[in-house]
């Protein structure tokens, strides 16, 4: 179990540095750069550091890259929606969104690419094309539940389906194990939620409800992260 939580440690790096810098520089004094604008700096350069020191591939960069993009993307739909907010000014920012946002989705490709390579992952009975329009579907469903019925449930549903007798093959200490890929997903979700909660009292984003003072981040966003890994996923296991 200390091997496993070992090399989970080393895959989240990314993410780890990148939530520890967003907390650090929520304690920094007032400086002439703005936070969230010194953070999309801090986010290239652990980018570069873990590239150049070899930690990640060139195509783990691109499937990074993509992340970041697609997040960027979704936050910028959800920000001009309200369903939270970067309260803080910047230069670096698109549609009220500070680049640094992108980083936060990154930061989860980052863990994808870092775990297939740590853990020498292998799937076993994985349904390539039929998890993947679902992801997307997961993806879209996002966006289209503020005018049209929300499907999560149903696609959640369909998820579970469609990944049902997928395993997650896995190394540690030398002995092959398994875990089912829905049950992976949720462990995820489950840890990207509490990361959110860290985040969000760093003042990273803030949700409606946390306008006047910090709350914690409601559980249904469990769920969501738990959903959403799957478009990680998916981008992460193609070729």
């Amino acid at each position: 179990m200390l091997a496993f939580a070992w090399t989970q440690t080393r895959a989240c790096a990314f993410a780890l540095a990148l939530l520890s810098g967003v907390a650090v520089s929520a304690l920094l004094p007032e400086l002439p750069v703005a936070r969230y604008d010194l953070l999309v700096f801090y986010g290239v350069l652990l980018t570069l550091l873990f590239w150049a020191r070899g930690w990640e591939s060139g195509r783990d960069i691109a499937v990074i890259a993509v992340c970041h993009v697609i997040g960027l993307a979704f936050e910028v739909v959800k920000v001009a929606l309200g369903s939270w907010n970067y309260p803080e000014p910047a230069v670096l920012k698109v549609a009220g969104v500070p680049l640094y946002g992108g980083f936060l989705y990154a930061a989860v490709g980052s863990y994808v690419c870092r775990a297939w390579h740590l853990f020498d992952l292998g799937l076993v009975r994985y349904r390539p094309r039929s998890t993947a329009v679902v992801a997307a579907a997961i993806y879209v469903n996002f966006f289209s539940h503020h005018w049209l019925p929300d499907a999560r449930w149903v696609l959640a549903g369909l998820l579970v389906a469609v990944t049902l007798g997928t395993s997650v093959r896995f190394t540690v200490r030398g002995v092959r194990r398994r875990m089912p890929l829905a049950l992976s997903f949720l462990l995820i979700g489950f840890f990207l939620w509490v990361a959110e909660n860290v985040a969000t009292l760093a003042g990273a984003w803030r949700y409606p409800y946390q306008q006047h003072g910090w709350e914690p981040v409601g559980v249904e966003k469990f769920g969501a992260w738990a959903l959403l890994i799957s478009v990680t996923f998916v981008l992460a296991a193609v070729g």
